[in-house]
């Protein structure tokens, strides 16, 4: 087989191509080789199969075969750990490897990228299903009871009581109590130069981070990427039970987030939209829903964000003046799912530090795009967005007190704000925002804005499509988020998630319990619909959009988005009559 004919390599430029093909070196195995071992050495190249057919063997198990111009090794090379499947040789075989360096500078090519994320994702499919569940409680992890140590000891006993009992982490005793890590005992410690004499309430992360027991474990291993910790104390009513570590959560190493989170660090940014793509496929495959994905793979943005953020601040120096970096929109509601465009600002303590904060801003905006997350179209990027805390103040009150229609639109996108990196408070800025929720005034504009985008039905209830296509964005998840958000202020709530905001509503009494729950479930039905076919379109190589073709759905999946469409309808409806907007 000529390899020139095999894609991703047939779509390159000849000279590209001839450059890649003159670094790889042709191998010859005889039958029954083992070319990769299962849980072995990371795969040292990128193999083509030139002739002959190689087993995937998971444990003693054929789950698929590689022919002639078929590629493998490539999941081990992008997550840098062991293989998946043992490939053993049918017959006698002949390979061309490619070196890591050649593959990288593969996948510097739009089409191999996807190519090979194809490919990711098949072979994450053809991985046997967890025996434990996602939604399952986390507490099922729990392995043994929790070890303390009071805050007097020093580094020394505890680093001692660690090794003794085989464990990663004490609890230290105290009101609130504190956890110690290995990771302290080096970070802290070690590399700070402290004696071993040192207490270790002195060294100790405090107070304590934990969650119950009976969390899903979908929403602890969310809840460990978006604070990146690698220990998570677990409670039963007031009393701590146990600890689960990271690596208890590491189901499988090509669908953990928790994987992904330690590698950001490390990652290429050019791969950083290929492994979130990955993950999000692995994720949704094994059954997780669209609302609860959207939330992990929004952590892992701000895990982006603080690494770029921590480089600029490495050359450009300590920080003149407190700041926060802000994210907006679908990422500050931590619904993303694949990857959307930037919004983005900064705000700060202080004014005066024009040349440091353009320069932050102008990395961090710069190496989110080099990582497949592009530019805003509307310019709200911290480039063009940084203001003090003090202006982002007046700003929102001259916003609420006078919603113009641009003054409203930008409310919606910057009322969605969530700090990702710097230290600075937003307290003040969401006081601000709680006092202006007050005046019917805005809250009057913001119910004329929710029903801005409507449902699709037409006469008798039937869906009205353009060209055969629903845009589900336009039509379905942007009516509920302007709903979410006007009910979830009128409660008084500063939530920032859909479904919390209508959880906040309902609980406030701004929406009825029924109303909230039909606009939650209509949420993450439309929001999950999407993804699916964001996944179908990426898998064959198309147009990510929000569109999809009516016709194209189950008679189960148009039976619930017409249950979908008529509760936002509805409740549209009820806000109009209740504004007296019409």
């Amino acid at each position: 087989m000529d390899p020139r004919t095999v894609p991703p390599l047939k779509d390159l430029p000849a000279a590209e191509r001839e450059a890649l093909l003159q670094e790889a070196l042709e191998e010859v195995h005889p039958a029954g080789s083992r070319l990769l071992e299962q849980g072995g050495e990371p795969a040292p190249a990128l193999y083509l199969l030139l002739e002959g057919q190689v087993a995937l063997l998971d444990g003693e198990k054929e789950v698929g075969t590689l022919e002639a111009g078929d590629f493998f090794g490539f999941p081990s090379l992008l997550s840098g750990e062991p293989p998946a499947f043992s490939v053993v040789a049918k017959g006698p075989v002949r390979v061309l490897a490619f070196p890591k360096e050649a593959f990288q500078k593969l996948l510097v090519w739009p089409q191999a990228a996807r190519f090979f994320g194809q490919g990711l994702a098949e072979r994450v499919r053809l991985r046997a299903a967890p025996d434990l569940s996602l939604f399952v409680p986390v507490g099922r992890l729990i392995r043994r009871a929790p070890a303390f140590i009071p805050p007097g000891a020093t580094v020394e006993e505890a680093a001692r009581k660690m090794r003794q009992e085989g464990i990663s982490s004490l609890l230290v005793e105290g009101e609130p109590p504190g956890i110690l890590t290995d990771r302290d005992l080096r970070n802290r410690v070690l590399a700070e130069g402290r004696p071993p004499s040192t207490p270790v309430g002195e060294v100790m992360t405090s107070p304590l981070f934990s969650l119950p027991a009976e969390t899903p474990i979908y929403e602890a291993l969310a809840a460990m990427v978006e604070r990146g910790i690698h220990h998570l104390p677990l409670t039963e009513g007031e009393r701590v039970v146990g600890v689960v570590t990271h690596t208890d959560l590491l189901l499988n190493q090509a669908q953990s987030p928790l994987l992904l989170l330690r590698r950001i660090e490390r990652l290429e940014l050019e791969r950083y939209s290929l492994e979130v793509a990955s993950l999000v496929e692995g994720l949704f495959q094994r059954g997780l829903g669209g609302v609860e994905i959207g939330r992990v793979v929004a952590s892992l943005n701000d895990a982006l964000i603080r690494r770029l953020v921590k480089e600029a601040e490495a050359v450009l120096g300590p920080p003149p003046t407190a700041y926060a970096f802000l994210v907006f929109g679908s990422e500050g509601r931590r619904e993303q799912a694949l990857l959307t465009d930037q919004d983005n600002a900064l705000a700060l303590a202080e004014a005066g530090h024009e040349a440091y904060f353009q320069a932050l801003a102008e990395h961090v905006v710069g190496g989110l795009i080099r990582a497949g997350i592009p530019e805003c179209k509307g310019g709200y990027m911290a480039t063009h967005w940084r203001k003090t805390l003090l202006e982002w103040q007046e700003t929102f009150r001259r916003w609420m007190e006078a919603p113009e229609p641009q003054a409203l639109l930008e409310t919606q996108i910057f009322f969605d704000l969530r700090k990702a990196a710097g230290s600075l408070s937003l307290k003040p800025l969401e006081d601000t925002i709680l006092e202006g929720s007050r005046k019917g005034v805005f809250l009057y504009h913001l119910a004329q804005a929710s029903l801005e985008f409507r449902p699709p039905l037409g006469l008798f209830g039937r869906v009205r499509t353009e060209e055969g296509f629903v845009d589900l964005k336009r039509h379905a998840l942007a009516p509920i988020v302007a709903l979410a958000r006007l009910y979830a202020l009128m409660a008084g709530s500063l939530a920032k998630g859909t479904v919390e905001r209508l959880k906040a509503a309902a609980e406030g009494g701004t929406l009825s319990q029924e109303g909230a729950e039909r606009l939650e479930e209509a949420f993450r039905f439309f929001f999950a619909l999407r993804l699916k076919h964001q996944l179908r379109a990426l898998e064959r190589g198309g147009e990510v959009s929000n569109r999809v073709l009516w016709s194209s759905l189950s008679p189960g999946e148009r039976r619930k988005a017409l249950e979908g469409f008529r509760a936002i309808a509805e409740m549209q409806e009820s806000t109009a009559s209740r504004f007296q907007l019409r």
